[in-house]
Parts: C-alpha cells; structure tokens; sequence
C-alpha cells in the first residue's frame, strides 16, 4: 500500500474512534461543566498510559524535540478544545463533525506555508468539494438558535490546524506515542483551572465514560499520529470527510438526531471528493512508477 493511502487509512480509522469519543464527551457535557469533561477526559488518557510508560521506564518518553515544541502543542490545543467544549452540548453531533471539516483547509494551507509540503491540485479541488459539502451540511446553522455556538465551533477550527501542524513537526523527532502522551499531559494541566470553576464530582457511570474515553482519546490521536508519519498531512486530510457518515450515525443511534436531507446530499458531496482523489492519487503514483 502507498504512503497516502497508508496515510489516509490511518486518518479514517482515527475519525471512527473521534466520532464515538464525542458521542460519549457530549453525553458528558450534558450533566457536568464542559471544561471539566475536557480536563477528565485527558486526565484518563494519561491514566491509560501509566502502564506502557511504567513498562518502557520514564526515560523512553522524554520528548527528542525538547519540552517547548510539546508545551507549545499544548497550549494551541488547549485553546481550540475550550471553545470546542463551550459549543458541544448545543450543537448535533454532525454538525459538530461537519463545522470540523474546515480544519482540514486551514491544515493544508498551513503545511504549504509552514512545512513546506508540495500541494497537488487534486488535494486542493478535493478540499474545496468537501467544503461545499460542509456548508450544504450546516445551511442555516448560522441563523438558527445555536448560531453563537457554531461560531464557536468554527473559531476552533484554525487553533485545531495549528495543533496539527505542531504534531506534524514533532513526528520528525518524536513517537507518536510519546507526543499522544505529552498532549494528554499539557492539556489536562492547562485545562484545570477552568474545570475548577464549576466542578461537580462525576457519579460511577460517568467516571466509567470517562475512562473509556481516555482509551479511546489516546488510540485516536495515536492513529491521528501515524497518519502524519505515513504520508503528508496535506494528503490525509480528505479522508476525514467521511467522519460525517460516522457522526450521522452515532447521532442517530445515541441522540435519536436524525439526518436531514441537506446533511444526507452534503454527505454524498464530500463522499464524491475524497473517492476522485484517491482515485487521481492512485493514477499519479502509477504514472511516477512508470517515469522512474
């Protein structure tokens, strides 16, 4: 399997794992204070890690990069979930998912300007198709009640580009595991203060939730970080438009929010884009091998 493909595998498998991590995180800030369903939620997945970390000894995780690259992560994705957290209990979980997509633009303009990555004009007429399935998804969305928070969902949108980006550069250093980790680490830190603004201890259920998200929070960045290493970000980005079929359906079945029409033709819109890229990256990395 190619590098992109490889790449976009590990990219669409993380959007599975996220889409059922925010269907639980949303039930979560239902009940208890967003901000401190962000910090428990990285809390957790620092826990689920103690064992890999306690078996490979403290030293396997100390950053190659140095500690500002991780701190600095921290602080950028920090930023993005407290916004992410205010607007997630008001918001359908795809709409959430598609407002999302628009990170998946500024992530590619970012890797041109600031890693240097060579962009094909496929990757970026696929980027704008999904695009458009995106606003046919959220149409009126602005107008409704919940306008104030889909304005908060898109301000999260460029920080969460930035967040990827700082990964992306710290891949060349460091394991994905260790930069799942700091990440885990720098976030629950960050966001503490916050969280103890209006703390409500959790019952037992939700403390289960919780650490079922902490699993899932680490095997999703984990395989967000994979993606990265296997192939540039600017490629893999695509593959996250089908993440509105994941969240369609998880609504459905968790919230009984059902799909509407305009969500269903923007779903098939952004299906359509990301299958003629694959398709057109395909042909090119046959035509290169021929050339070579």
């Amino acid at each position: 399997m190619s590098p992109t493909l490889r790449g976009m595998g590990w990219m669409m498998l993380s959007g599975i794992i996220f889409i059922t991590l925010n269907t639980a995180l949303r039930e979560l800030s239902l009940t208890i204070n967003p901000f401190e369903v962000q910090c428990l939620r990285y809390a957790a997945g620092i826990f689920v890690m103690l064992p890999f970390i306690a078996r490979t000894g403290l030293s396997a995780w100390k950053p190659a990069s140095g500690w500002w690259g991780q701190v600095r992560r921290g602080m950028v994705h920090t930023t993005s979930l407290l916004l992410w957290f205010t607007a997630l209990p008001h918001i359908q979980i795809a709409d959430v998912t598609a407002i999302s997509f628009t990170t998946p633009i500024f992530v590619m303009i970012g890797a041109v300007i600031f890693l240097g990555e060579k962009m094909i004009w496929e990757r970026w007429v696929a980027a704008l198709v999904g695009f458009v399935g995106v606003l046919v998804v959220v149409g009126g969305g602005l107008a409704g009640s919940g306008g104030k928070y889909t304005l908060l969902m898109l301000a999260s949108s460029p920080m969460a580009a930035c967040s990827y980006l700082i990964s992306k550069a710290l891949t060349r250093h460091d394991k994905p595991s260790v930069i799942v980790a700091w990440q885990s680490i720098t976030v629950a830190l960050l966001s503490l203060p916050f969280a103890l603004l209006d703390w409500t201890w959790p019952s037992l259920h939700q403390w289960g939730l919780f650490l079922g998200c902490g699993v899932l929070g680490s095997t999703g960045h984990y395989c967000l970080t994979r993606a990265f290493v296997a192939a540039d970000i600017s490629a893999t980005q695509p593959a996250r438009f089908f993440d509105l079929v994941w969240s369609t359906s998880a609504g459905w079945i968790a919230f009984h929010e059902f799909p509407t029409k305009s969500t269903m033709l923007g779903a098939a819109i952004i299906f359509g884009g990301t299958t003629w890229l694959a398709q057109r990256e395909r042909k090119i990395r046959m035509a290169d091998s021929r050339s070579l």
